[in-house]
């Protein structure tokens, strides 16, 4: 530096001495300065003073000597410290030139910087708060300095201002937070420490709200929650706690929606504590904000189903995300199935419910409403939250959902939630819901083919709710278009039973087609694309049919499913896949408790509805001679099944055939054909039962069922009664015979369809020939 230049007032002395390389000479130089600038200060010379605070900032601290740097930061210390509490005046001329030099490539001198403007701070306090934007920014950059003394510095200076802004009300929030939104985001994690440290700082100061900003650095905070660092994401996890302690404490001042996405992001990280915490806040906003959340219900279920399949090593964020699950599932309402946007309540901890605000017409009105939200705080008072009227997202829930579902890796608890969500769906919003049931249908049909049997149990119970309820009821549906045929029985119609299960909410009614005109357009598409599936996958058929039918038997009216089948397979082509469907719907009608009561329905034939059922079920049972003759068994129809069992000898005789004949033996052993044995007493008015059994004897060869039958053939009384066929006028049952049931035609239409059965049979049997001789072994 040219020691000859005019630094007037500073007299040579005083600037060769800033210009030593030895601190103390510099110190004394200091010294020298801070006399001088009293002087100043006591003759009111302004002028003076800013003249060579100048000269410390352009000439000293700014200049390319180092020395000369160090001189002029320890002269522009010594200023402040002279100048005292009127250093505030001067604090932009001040400290610009020391923060420059927090760049400096010289540990030392970013050192001295420090030291300088640590004094400079200390001696104007308050004052320093409109420049604390600055201050803020250049002691970011010194947190993460790689010398420790320049580091240790800081921290000296940090306190320093953090005593400062604590004590003093003039903080300026609102210009301090798109700093501390840029510098947040920061990697360096000691840069990451000092801004949590600050925001530990702030929240804790009475009279700042950093509640009202916390939209701005929520997002930071849960990316720092993620530091490789145990000290740093303990500090984080503590500011996320105190930040949710205060919104808890005063959700009135809470925004909600402006943070709602940031945490559906952080609730999908893999790292397991931001994810615990993300979705803590998650639950404690839907339980608070309530209906306001509604909007975000696609993101949140995108973020919560999958957590829903973790194991025990996530056990406390699963057991966090289940509550979320469970609360945003019970902000959806029957009101939100209308056009118009309801109310908004929440209940109060008393369990007295608070309502305010009004229904608008259109989602257009939603901009320029807003709506006091009644909830409660931790002590049980009522609070209001300001909040605009909000819808549910419908598409964009049924949109995750079907997602979801389609994905082959979702877990099994997952499923169970997305089958959840979609009956509760279709019980709270059935009208819009239908709007989605054509492309949910697919794979809710699909879903029948899980592993799981609770899948598959909550599958069922939205198909069924689908199904029956009103709202899928088209005009004009005419079931016999789907299959092809117009069936000319009777219609069949369906009391309404106390076995019937209903829903709570409304008496659910049940039509399928013309022949049961009680429920709805979806429950005979059901039943063919249920039918249709089993004949594509014969292992659904053969592990899990008999228990999907049961359970259906339970949800919906055995007889329309009974029924509908009936007629469907009626005109099944694929005959072997009619006889096997049939030959299992036998089985279940015979065995399974959920039809009890339908059994006994047939058992009698005492209405018309007993008798045109007894009929569409034996259309469709002829697919399947053992079946139909059991059919008549369970009717109470011996004679007519004496006609079948003659029948047979005109048929083919397989080992199936003869397995299901064996099957019969034993299933007539069973407490179901109780009646059916008991009869065997009465010979004189039951011959045409002894007769059948006796047919079924003789079709058996020597076996175990062959011992069976004949073993309780034995025990009929009076067998010398069998030698004689009484004639029709001494034969009297005391069981009238249903004058609506033609059984010859019923018997040609058995003949007809074994002809069918046997032509297709043959059929294959030709072409297994000429492929065998096309390719010999």
């Amino acid at each position: 530096m040219n020691t000859e230049k005019d630094f007037a007032p500073l007299t040579s002395n005083i600037v060769r001495a800033l210009n030593d390389k030895l601190y103390e000479k510099r110190k004394v130089a200091a010294l020298e300065i801070e006399k001088l600038v009293r002087e100043f200060v006591a003759q009111n010379n302004i002028g003076q003073i800013k003249h060579v605070i100048q000269i410390l900032s352009q000439e000293f601290a700014l200049s390319q000597h180092p020395h000369s740097r160090k001189g002029g930061l320890i002269g522009l210390a010594a200023c402040s410290i002279a100048l005292g509490k009127d250093s505030g005046l001067y604090l932009k001329e001040l400290i610009e030139p020391v923060l420059t030099c927090f760049n400096d490539a010289d540990s030392r001198l970013r050192y001295y910087a420090c030291e300088a403007l640590y004094n400079i701070v200390k001696v104007a306090r308050g004052s320093v708060l409109p420049h604390f934007n600055v201050l803020f920014n250049g002691l970011s950059k010194l947190a993460a300095d790689p010398d420790p003394n320049v580091k240790s510095g800081s921290e000296l200076l940090d306190r320093l201002l953090k005593d400062i802004v604590t004590e003093s009300s003039k903080f300026d929030l609102v210009a301090f937070v798109p700093l501390l939104r840029e510098r947040i985001y920061s990697n360096n994690q000691y840069a990451r420490q000092f801004i949590i440290s600050w925001i530990l700082v702030l929240e804790c100061v009475p009279d700042i709200n950093l509640l009202d900003y916390l939209p701005e650095i929520l997002d930071g905070l849960f990316q720092i929650l993620g530091d490789n660092s145990k000290e740093i994401r303990k500090m984080c996890e503590t500011v996320l706690i105190e930040f949710l302690k205060e919104i808890k404490k005063n959700p009135s001042s809470v925004k909600f929606a402006e943070m709602a996405n940031i945490l559906v992001i952080h609730c999908q990280a893999s790292d397991d504590l931001i994810q615990l915490t993300a979705m803590t806040w998650m639950r404690e906003f839907i339980q608070l904000a309530g209906r306001v959340m509604l909007p975000y219900s696609s993101g949140i279920l995108t973020a919560v189903l999958p957590c829903l399949s973790y194991d025990d090593r996530k056990k406390s964020i699963k057991e966090v995300v289940n509550v979320c699950n469970q609360t945003l599932m019970k902000l959806i309402l029957p009101e939100d199935d209308s056009d118009h946007v309801r109310q908004t309540t929440l209940p109060h901890h008393d369990g007295i419910t608070y309502e305010s605000g009004s229904g608008c017409k259109n989602s257009s009105d939603l901009s320029d409403t807003s709506l006091d939200l009644s909830t409660s705080n931790n002590n049980g008072a009522c609070v209001t939250i300001e909040c605009p009227l909000e819808t549910l997202d419908l598409d964009g829930i049924v949109l995750v959902l079907d997602r979801h579902l389609h994905d082959t890796v979702t877990g099994m608890m997952t499923r169970i939630a997305i089958l959840k969500w979609l009956y509760h769906l279709y019980i709270k919003t059935p009208r819009k819901m239908f709007w989605h049931t054509d492309s949910l249908f697919p794979m809710l049909l699909k879903t029948l083919s899980d592993e799981s049997d609770e899948v598959i149990l909550k599958d069922l119970e939205v198909l069924a709710e689908i199904a029956s309820s009103p709202a899928g009821q088209t005009e004009g549906d005419d079931s016999s278009e789907i299959i092809g045929h117009q069936n000319n029985q009777t219609e069949l119609h369906i009391p309404i039973s106390a076995s019937t299960p209903m829903n709570s909410s409304r008496t659910r009614t049940f039509e399928c087609s013309p022949s049961t005109p009680t429920m709805n357009s979806y429950f005979f598409k059901f039943m063919i694309n249920l039918l249709k599936q089993f004949n594509n996958e014969k292992s659904l058929l053969e592990i899990r049919g008999p228990f999907i039918i049961r359970q259906l038997c339970l949800l919906l009216n055995a007889e329309n499913i009974f029924h509908s089948m009936a007629e469907i397979l009626l005109w099944e082509e694929d005959l072997k896949f009619a006889s096997t469907m049939v030959q299992t719907l036998n089985s279940i009608l015979l065995t399974s408790t959920e039809l009890f009561q339908l059994r006994n329905q047939l058992k009698d034939l005492r209405t018309t509805e007993s008798c045109n059922l007894f009929c569409s079920l034996y259309r469709s049972w002829c697919h399947n001679p053992v079946a139909t003759v059991s059919l008549c068994f369970l009717t109470q129809n011996y004679k007519h099944a004496y006609d079948l069992i003659q029948k047979f000898g005109d048929l083919e005789v397989t080992i199936d055939f003869l397995t299901e004949v064996d099957k019969l033996v034993q299933l007539i052993e069973c407490p179901i054909f109780t009646y059916l044995r008991l009869q065997l007493l009465d010979v004189e008015n039951n011959p045409y039962l002894i007769k059948a059994l006796y047919g079924l004897l003789m079709l058996l060869p020597q076996s175990k069922a062959f011992q069976l039958l004949s073993q309780r053939l034995q025990c009929v009384p009076n067998p010398e009664l069998m030698q004689n066929t009484p004639n029709e006028k001494t034969t009297t049952s005391n069981r009238q015979v249903p004058s609506e049931i033609n059984y010859n035609e019923l018997l040609q239409h058995f003949e007809k369809v074994q002809n069918k059965h046997l032509e297709i049979r043959h059929q294959r049997a030709g072409r297994n020939d000429q492929m065998e001789r096309k390719f010999p072994l």
